[in-house]
């Protein structure tokens, strides 16, 4: 399978092999939806807090007499039944991850690259040529290559010029090979990535 390369100015110099087994895979939607639950699982916080009566302020008193009042009998106004009072099985802070095979989740990764790759938005560029941080430079580069807002892009090793000028487009997102995840791939329409990239992906998900 091959794609082509194109320069910052949009132009195409040559072309790359990209291998079969990894670009040109069946792709499996229960796959891809397996893996984006297990990471959003992964990235929720749980740090939801509640209250249980012996937590809550107050109630070391018995509020009023056992009998003779004419009142329900009460004994602490902790009690949940009360304004103010505890909360009956609460959220507590706690991890929602859990864990999936390797094999699953790689099998995953390359069924979201191959959909790019089917779909024609997954270009390949021999370099991003930012060698300072300026937003404009990614916009107008962006802008070559497609008309879609969400475009991610892929590098071989972290970028900081790239990095620092694309932070500012809420849109844009820059991601090095290791931090590659089926989320993004799928979360951004358009997926440009780095020659050099190429070789690590496929160094990765051999």
């Amino acid at each position: 399978m091959l794609a082509d390369v194109y320069n910052a100015q949009g132009d195409v110099i040559r072309q790359v092999e990209l291998p079969e087994a990894i670009f040109g895979v069946e792709v499996k939607e229960y796959l891809l939806h397996e893996v984006v639950r297990y990471q959003l699982a992964r990235r929720r916080q749980g740090t939801a807090h509640t209250k249980s009566r012996a937590a809550v302020r107050g109630g070391g008193a018995k509020p009023w007499r056992q009998k003779g009042t004419g009142r329900a009998r009460a004994g602490s106004r902790r009690s949940p039944l009360w304004r103010g009072g505890g909360t009956v099985f609460g959220p507590m802070p706690r991890s929602y991850a859990y864990s999936m095979p390797k094999k699953k989740r790689r099998a995953a990764m390359c069924c979201a690259l191959s959909l790019k790759v089917r779909d024609q938005t997954f270009r390949v560029i021999d370099q991003f040529e930012v060698t300072q941080p300026k937003t404009k430079q990614v916009v107008q580069l962006i802008q070559r290559f497609t008309t879609e807002p969400k475009t991610l892009l892929v590098v071989g090793e972290p970028h900081e010029f790239l990095a620092l000028s694309a932070r500012n487009i809420p849109s844009v997102k820059v991601l090095p090979v290791i931090g590659l995840n089926v989320y993004d791939v799928l979360h951004y329409t358009t997926v440009i990535c780095a020659e050099d990239a190429i070789g690590k992906i496929v160094g990765r998900l051999a």
